[in-house]
């Protein structure tokens, strides 16, 4: 075997355990506000999940080439380290605000990852898919998320002011199993192909794949199949976070928030190609339904700590990747 077809494999080794923790660290994502309002018991909102993830990694191959536009790695053995060390860097990070319980990206931690890399490389970074693909729709997102998640709320808090309050929350209980369910498929059509692109680009620098070809189908499957499972394993640090500490919701809440994510996500994918942050727009969306209670309900301490996260993550994921990148350069022949 090849020493670049032994690198090759343990880029997408490391890829796939990437995919794996985006799995559990944004488990939480889908189905927190499902749980938290009893909707849901945690168990079925992690199997559903699981399954919708899986699902949702076939819808779509767009944001995979987005995520493979990032850097410019070359080819060869340095080319390759290149895609490793970015992988190693979101990995730390992912690791370091899942034991804090903080969502942060998991998009946002592989491209800054990838970037961090690449500039430590001398790599070309392709800063206009970074700005107009990335960097926007990060900050773009969220606003959108909230403002849609607090008109949804009002929209809804309209239409069933003469509602029995017990039968509504039952049937918003109900309809967040459809909510969850569509904002689970999203994140496997968002996230999942993340780490498709990421495949194709280390596949792209072994010389294994040409750059006008399609994803192998193995690749989806792989990828599709490691968030699944790291779904199913769970995120329950995270989830503690975003179902209570940032606002106690209930179903009718519960539902604007997961529908306005969903949505949001979607469109991302499919208008924009733009691989956005799933935890960002729920928790924006979040905070958006649970601000029509009124304002103070929201736990703006817990959120000034989230938005933190969120600042640091492309820096920091990069700072660690780009030191992830001169010890490998150090040790790998290329």
């Amino acid at each position: 075997m090849s020493l670049t077809l032994t690198i090759v494999i343990a880029v997408v080794v490391v890829a796939l355990v990437f995919d794996y923790t985006n799995g559990f660290h944004d488990a939480a994502n889908a189905i927190a506000t499902s749980v938290s309002t009893r909707a849901l018991t945690p168990r079925i909102a992690l199997t559903m999940a699981a399954v919708m993830n899986f699902i949702g990694a076939f819808l779509g191959q767009k944001v995979a080439q987005t995520v493979s536009e990032t850097i410019d790695p070359g080819v060869g053995n340095d080319a390759l380290v290149i895609v490793m060390a970015g992988l190693l860097g979101a990995i730390a990070w992912n690791l370091l605000t899942w034991y804090y319980g903080l969502p942060s990206s998991s998009s946002h931690a592989l491209i800054g990852g990838l970037v961090g890399s690449a500039l430590a490389a001398g790599a070309t970074a392709k800063w206009d898919v970074v700005l107009n693909k990335v960097v926007i729709p990060m900050v773009l997102s969220p606003v959108i998320a909230f403002g849609l998640g607090f008109a949804a709320m009002i929209a809804i808090m309209w239409l069933f002011r003469r509602a029995n309050p017990s039968r509504a929350n039952r049937g918003f209980r109900l309809a967040q199993t459809l909510s969850a369910a569509a904002m689970a498929l999203g994140h496997g059509l968002q996230d999942a192909q993340k780490t498709m692109g990421v495949i194709f680009l280390a596949l792209l620098a072994g010389g294994y794949v040409g750059a006008d070809d399609g994803l192998p189908i193995w690749v989806i499957l792989a990828a599709a199949s490691a968030i699944s499972l790291g779904t199913y394993a769970g995120g329950w640090r995270i989830m503690r976070t975003l179902g209570r500490r940032i606002i106690d919701l209930d179903p009718a809440r519960g539902f604007a928030a997961e529908s306005v994510a969903a949505s949001v996500l979607y469109t991302t994918a499919y208008a924009f190609e733009a691989p956005i942050s799933t935890t960002h727009t729920i928790t924006s969306s979040v905070m958006g339904a649970g601000a029509t209670k009124r304002f103070t309900a929201v736990r703006w301490v817990v959120a000034r700590r989230i938005v933190m996260a969120w600042v640091l993550t492309f820096p920091m994921a990069g700072l660690a990747a780009a030191a992830s990148y001169v010890v490998l350069a150090a040790v790998v022949p290329t």
